[in-house]
């Protein structure tokens, strides 16, 4: 008996080859392609064969998408985008491993309590795993939500993704260095894209460009979520650990003390990553405006394993902890 998810990923594989084939596509290029017409019921593609396409609508009829669950439509997604990233590396075809975007669900869901609504960016969207597993945890509020990707293919997943789970999900495909045409928002989740910005005219717009040499894409995305960042407003980034230990961390250091708050660093188990230089933490910022305050103590956890549930639950009761005694919700 396969699960929901297995039952989801199965009918978007199978349909997706079929897609595959028909189209002269990659696999990732066909899951978009079926991904939109689940969400229609159809088969929009008219270079499809009239047999395969009765093949597609049966298999789409039979599924009942309105059946599932977010989550569960997410993760089907997300199992169908990642064996379509294996076959078509590219290196900012990385997605956010799953524990990471729901314990991130979490960290957001908590700080952002109080608020009945909510506006939420994610300058660096990839194919919005992470984005819609934070927005299914937000259930109740009135959310509006915004990603900016370069990729084109990207973006289209991530249209395809939202449109799934029923988010009202704003896409914009351009580089997020440049003006953004969003409001500044309450939240920013970002898996920060690590490495050298290739526009040295545009990088010399920003505090943090480089002095000599090529900028970090990481540190001028830092700086522009601010720039996006309402007074007050939180943001959630994964960092590597390296961030305070490379070059340009003084100039890094300088800049957050002058525009944000640190609220806390949870170092991911390193057990997640195949090198230690490869590592990553939650960094989580509040931007300073007349409400905010730095808190007493800055959350600082190593955490670990997700798989390990006791330890998970005393490192959750810490944190519950910690924002009952900072935050007082």
């Amino acid at each position: 008996m396969m699960t929901p998810v297995e039952r989801l990923f199965t009918v978007l594989d199978e349909t997706a080859h079929i897609l595959q084939e028909e189209l002269q596509c990659t696999y990732l290029e066909a899951v978009a392609e079926t991904g939109e017409n689940l969400f229609h019921g159809d088969v929009l593609q008219d270079e499809v064969s009239e047999l395969n396409a009765k093949r597609l609508k049966k298999q789409y009829r039979e599924l009942m998408l309105d059946r599932f669950q977010n989550e569960e439509i997410r993760k089907a997604f997300q199992l169908a985008v990642l064996k379509g990233m294996r076959q078509h590396i590219q290196p900012h075809h990385q997605m956010t491993p799953d524990a990471v975007s729901l314990f991130l669900a979490y960290l957001v869901r908590r700080f952002t309590r109080p608020h009945l609504a909510l506006t939420i960016l994610d300058p660096a969207v990839g194919t919005a795993n992470l984005l819609t597993a934070v927005l299914n945890g937000l259930s109740g509020k009135q959310v509006k939500s915004y990603g900016v990707d370069v990729d084109d293919l990207l973006v289209k997943l991530a249209y395809v993704n939202a449109n799934l789970q029923k988010h009202s999900l704003q896409l914009f495909n351009q580089d997020s260095l440049r003006p953004l045409f969003v409001e500044p928002a309450d939240v920013i989740v970002c898996d920060l894209p690590v490495g050298y910005y290739p526009d040295d005219d545009n990088a010399s717009r920003f505090a943090l460009k480089a002095e000599e040499g090529q900028s970090y894409a990481h540190h001028l995305l830092i700086e522009q979520s601010l720039r996006y960042t309402k007074d007050g407003g939180y943001l959630f980034f994964l960092i590597p650990n390296t961030l305070f230990s490379s070059p340009q961390a003084e100039q890094l250091n300088q800049f957050l003390k002058e525009t944000a708050i640190v609220q806390g660093v949870l170092q991911l188990p390193l057990s997640m990553f195949k090198h230690e230089q490869a590592a990553k933490s939650v960094f989580i910022l509040q931007k300073k405006g007349p409400m905010a305050k730095p808190p007493k103590n800055v959350l600082l956890a190593e955490l670990p394993r997700f798989s390990n549930k006791t330890a998970m639950q005393a490192m959750m009761e810490k944190i519950e902890a910690w924002i009952a005694n900072e935050k007082g919700s």
